[in-house]
């Protein structure tokens, strides 16, 4: 069979993950001090793109040429699709991982990437992709990888071997209905009392999170015939056939060791000599679930002078409410407490700049950062980026026209959001990247171009068209009047917080 055990009955999510922009690869080996062969304008190849929402997005707001492969021929159309508006080349192929590392007409490659793939597909699919790095990943070229890591997954693998073996075996119709039988079955089993669930109540929690999750998502995680969580040192053991070698986390945080490891195991991973053994033991530290590697091929260490000057010409964009600076981050060992007296002035500093964007050394230059280093200028920017409060800004070095590309793709974008079949991403050409923007606000922005007089009322009679109600916090909304009044608090706090931002980062 063409998918090869590959669920296809469902077609895959919509989904953004920023680790596949070239500019946040960027970021998070100059964060780790590590020397690559990515050009500005390189050649970047997505394995197994899904709809190819990240693949037109990093497309259209990086230089550079794109490329991308998924054997789903829905997948490959609906991609097409958002390419075509766009309208920036781009080359969509419909080859499986071994017809790919077979073919002569491609070039050799700046970044391959791959998200949600690696632990979902069998040995001779991942052989491939070694296959394919090896030849044409470029010497100094990075790939991305993301999968399911042991021993995170380690407890819930027989829950889900117990959910896809009833969705297989037992259940009946649909892939579907499926899934739901097989759901209520592993909770039937839970209540029966199941001595493994017992003496493992956190997966009954786990159970009832997977429970509220999208159908198409759980088809896509669950229920394929290949599914191999691993240790960190077995991807790297087989990812070095094709002269691989961990560089970086592309979560920057976890390239952050003061918030990122617990403070007793510093001292043992710092006595560890081989690399592949560290990143192994630090997983135990952290009960690693999910990694976000990249590997480069080649990987050098930058000399302390070039990297400090590299990190002064690192430009961030402040992306959120500068009223608002975060008192704590979110990292894989808990929240780690934000210092005020450090990040406020930071945060106001970058405020203060022409549109909210300033290099290191820009910042570096502030009176009012005299007592703030390089080097810690650097550190509390990591940290709100990880935190989603900036970002790097775009090194793309070829400008589509002011973000014609970026526009074109947005429009269309929004348009499925007025029908009702939008996602929650639109790119953003100064970050090189997406940034979110709901639904509302898609359809806001819709009304503005149009220069509607009354935006709320004419999102409003979209919904009636449509048959739907407004979902507030949960609470549906049955009443005509409330639905205006909640909607005009919609537009008025999206035109005093977003508006003005989503410009500046060039969404429209």
């Amino acid at each position: 069979m063409w998918h090869e055990g590959y669920t296809s009955e469902i077609t895959y999510t919509y989904g953004y993950y920023p680790e596949l922009s070239p500019t946040r690869i960027r970021l998070a080996l100059l964060a780790c001090g590590i020397e690559h062969s990515i050009s500005d304008n390189p050649e970047y190849l997505e394995l197994g793109f899904g709809q190819g929402l990240s693949l037109n997005i990093n497309a259209a707001t990086n230089s550079g040429t794109y490329y991308g492969t998924d054997f789903n021929p829905g997948q490959v159309a609906n991609a097409r699709e958002f390419a075509n508006a766009m309208g920036k080349p781009l080359t969509l192929l419909e080859d499986s991982f071994e017809q790919l590392s077979q073919r002569g007409d491609l070039p050799q490659f700046d970044i391959i990437a791959l998200h949600g793939i690696w632990s979902w597909i069998s040995h001779g699919s991942r052989q491939a992709i070694v296959d394919l790095a090896l030849k044409r990943l470029k010497p100094g070229g990075a790939l991305y990888v993301s999968y399911n890591v042991t021993p995170g997954w380690s407890p819930g693998i027989p829950l889900r071997i117990l959910m896809a073996e009833y969705a297989k075996r037992e259940a009946n119709g649909v892939l579907v209905d499926r899934i739901n039988g097989s759901l209520e079955f592993v909770d039937r089993v839970i209540g029966a009392g199941a001595a493994y669930f017992q003496n493992n109540p956190q997966l009954k929690q786990r159970l009832d999170q997977i429970k509220t999750q999208d159908r198409s998502y759980l088809a896509h995680e669950y229920y394929n015939a290949d599914w191999h969580p691993m240790p960190f040192s077995q991807a790297a053991d087989q990812l070095a056939e094709a002269k691989l070698t961990f560089a970086a986390s592309a979560a920057i945080l976890e390239n952050l060791p003061a918030i990122s490891i617990p403070v007793a195991a510093h001292q043992i991973l710092q006595e560890i000599k081989d690399p592949v053994m560290r990143e192994t033991t630090r997983d135990y530290f952290v009960n690693q679930q999910f990694r976000r590697d990249i590997f480069v091929k080649g990987p050098r260490f930058m000399p302390v002078y070039d990297h400090s000057k590299q990190v002064e010409k690192e430009r961030f964009i402040l992306v959120g409410d500068p009223e608002k600076v975060p008192e704590k981050v979110a990292t894989v060992i808990g929240e780690a407490d934000l210092v005020a007296d450090i990040y406020n002035p930071l945060v106001k500093a970058l405020a203060a700049m022409p549109e909210g964007s300033a290099t290191v050394g820009e910042l570096m230059a502030v009176k009012e950062l005299a007592t703030l280093n390089r080097a810690q200028i650097w550190e509390v920017l990591l940290v709100l980026t990880g935190a989603g409060y900036v970002a790097p800004a775009s090194k793309s070095t070829t400008p589509d026209e002011d973000g014609a590309a970026s526009r074109a793709l947005n429009n269309r974008l929004m348009l499925r959001a007025e029908a009702g079949a939008g996602v929650d991403y639109l790119a953003a050409p100064k970050l090189g990247a997406a940034t979110i923007v709901p639904r509302f606000e898609q359809m806001f922005i819709l009304a503005l171009q149009a220069k509607e007089k009354n935006p709320p009322e004419w999102v409003r009679q979209i919904l009636v068209g449509q048959g739907q109600l407004l979902v507030v916090e949960g609470e549906t909304i049955q009443d005509e009047e409330r639905t205006r009044v909640e909607l005009k608090k919609m537009f008025d706090d999206f035109v005093a917080t977003k508006a003005d931002l989503l410009k500046r980062l060039g969404v429209y």
